[in-house]
């Protein structure tokens, strides 16, 4: 299967190559952790740049750097905060900036950069090597983060450590093909309620989770190659095979196609745009939830197909599916041009397959409206009675307000979610809409809604603040002292309906009533390029109001970040 893969990648590659123009050395993607994302975004919604589609935001580092460009040329519209962010942005990506002004190599290469053990405390963009001979280059990088986590309710007296490193390598070859292999190993110590709250991704790790070592411990691992081809004048043609953090969809708080909080695919994606037309399509692989008996253990398959007509200066509009399995390789969702739903049926409905909306304005300058209409299964036969428990059905509707009434700097971002019960389930336990345990899409669950507010302040290139607010309400389910479900309201994924026991009748917010309300302010601080420390403060209270009583919980960390 590995071999009709990688030829079914050959053929594309060849095919695109005989009639390809040159493209720029710089395929490579810019993983979404660079905050030069968030940067794109508030541009986006100023209206300086217009080619910026953040449903599936994974970018070459050539495109971002064209859209830097672009941003520089427009400079006399930005504030002067902004034109610092710009310049640092472009020093890190833009490959014409790259000299010994602004670069530089722990060990020496040929790439113009300044070399030596001095540069690691200059405030320039850092590399450990740095190489580039005609169309080919290798950037190698060390990353790592260091956490300290403090308990403050129930307990000051808690407190826990995070600690890893890694390499990062990226780089181009023949100007075509972009390259990634990063690999991250860290140890974690002290109380795991503060290590899980300030890293939620080491709870879908192997080895956190095994927990059979005298140390614990952790490691990712991602790593790519990307074909990129222009065949012809505004067309863009991109496959993809490898492993990095992927999104799909839109969603200011978290996206309901596909987040990216549970663990990075492994992945197929094809992706096409000219003109107004966008287009990607993902086969992809991941595990089931953990489980001590090694052969209980399993691997399920996400595949997703999404296209977009994106209008500029007025609107984007979008549909896309996804397919959920774990009955192992299936043809029909390798093909990337198919209606995956109908495939589905005919494949005698046996996975799990949703279809969503969504839609996007640019009409208005500094003001970018939202909405996503998602649906799990089918409602086509039931829409009669909108309470029935197969009516599974989410919505998002929110909006970004860039320099709200001329507040320079300023972001202030809503957003409400709500989710239906039963979304996510599916009658098969192994082709819940999850990955090792985590919700691959929208974290709050079934039987859920979310108000989110967040507020950003771009102090200055080197500092900006965050304050975020979240009220989530939510229906749970009953269960005895043995964890037997008593009373199912739709609200876990992880509970599936069942004809025998439960009603037909799913009222939203029916079940255990529980209201969670969270604060989250955050402090980033570069005093150095490539060097970030991140502080954080978090409070959260949980009201059961069905049974009464509070839960409230507090806490603080600083992380400080090396690599971007």
């Amino acid at each position: 299967m590995k071999t009709k893969i990688l030829l079914f990648l050959l053929i594309i590659i060849s095919i695109a190559s005989l009639t390809a123009i040159d493209v720029k050395a710089q395929i490579e993607n810019v993983p979404l952790e660079d905050p030069v994302y968030k940067f794109l975004k508030e541009m986006t919604v100023k209206r300086i740049i217009d080619d910026y589609v953040d449903d599936d935001p994974n970018l070459s580092r050539f495109q971002v750097a064209d859209m830097l460009k672009t941003m520089y040329e427009k400079k006399s519209q930005l504030s002067r905060t902004e034109i610092e962010i710009l310049k640092k942005y472009m020093i890190e990506i833009v490959p014409e900036e790259l000299n010994k002004k602004t670069t530089t190599s722990l060990f020496k290469g040929n790439t113009g950069a300044d070399y030596g053990i001095n540069g690691l405390v200059t405030d320039k963009q850092k590399y450990l090597f740095a190489y580039q001979k005609d169309d080919n280059n290798i950037f190698m990088n060390v990353i790592g983060n260091l956490y300290y986590v403090n308990g403050i309710k129930p307990t000051v007296k808690s407190n826990a450590w995070l600690f890893d490193g890694g390499l990062d390598f990226r780089g181009s070859l023949f100007n075509k093909i972009g390259y990634n292999l990063s690999v991250l190993k860290g140890g974690a110590a002290g109380d795991s309620v503060l290590i899980e709250s300030a890293y939620p991704p080491i709870k879908s790790t192997f080895k956190y989770v095994e927990n059979i070592e005298n140390i614990t411990n952790y490691d990712f691992t991602n790593g790519y190659l990307k074909f990129y081809t222009e065949p012809t004048e505004g067309m863009d043609l991109a496959v993809q095979i490898g492993r990095e953090k992927l999104v799909y969809g839109y969603g200011y708080s978290k996206r309901l196609a596909l987040s990216g909080d549970a663990p990075n695919m492994d992945f197929l994606k094809f992706m096409f745009k000219y003109g107004v037309i966008n287009y990607s399509s993902v086969y992809g692989s991941t595990v089931g939830e953990y489980n001590p008996d090694r052969d209980l253990r399993y691997t399920k398959y996400f595949s997703a197909n999404r296209l977009t007509i994106s209008l500029d200066n007025l609107f984007n509009v979008g549909i896309g599916e996804t397919i959920i399995s774990s009955r192992g390789i299936e043809f029909g969702y390798l093909n990337p041009l198919l209606f995956y739903k109908f495939a589905e049926m005919s494949l005698q409905d046996r996975d799990n397959g949703t279809l969503f909306f969504d839609m996007q304005t640019h009409f208005l300058k500094d003001l970018e409206l939202q909405g996503t209409f998602f649906l799990d299964e089918n409602i086509l036969s039931n829409l009669s009675d909108l309470e029935r428990q197969t009516n599974k059905t989410a919505y998002q509707l929110g909006f970004y307000w860039y320099e709200p009434i001329g507040f320079e700097n300023f972001s202030l971002i809503f957003e409400y979610t709500k989710i239906r019960p039963y979304v996510y389930t599916h009658f098969d336990p192994e082709n819940r809409y999850t990955a090792f345990g985590v919700i691959i899409g929208h974290p709050i669950g079934p039987n859920a809604d979310q108000l989110f507010l967040k507020m950003n302040y771009n102090f200055s290139s080197r500092v900006s603040a965050n304050l975020e607010l979240q009220k989530i309400r939510k229906g749970e389910n009953i269960y005895n002292s043995e964890g037997e479900v008593v009373f199912n309201a739709g609200g876990s994924v992880f509970d599936t309906f069942v004809p025998e026991r439960d009603s037909d009748k799913a009222y939203f917010l029916d079940g255990v009533r529980v209201n969670d309300y969270s604060v989250r302010m955050n402090l980033v601080y570069e005093p150095l390029l490539n060097y970030t420390f991140d502080f954080n403060y978090v409070y959260n209270i949980s009201k059961n109001l069905t049974y009464g009583g509070n839960t409230d919980r507090s806490y603080a960390y600083v992380r400080f970040n090396l690599g971007y």
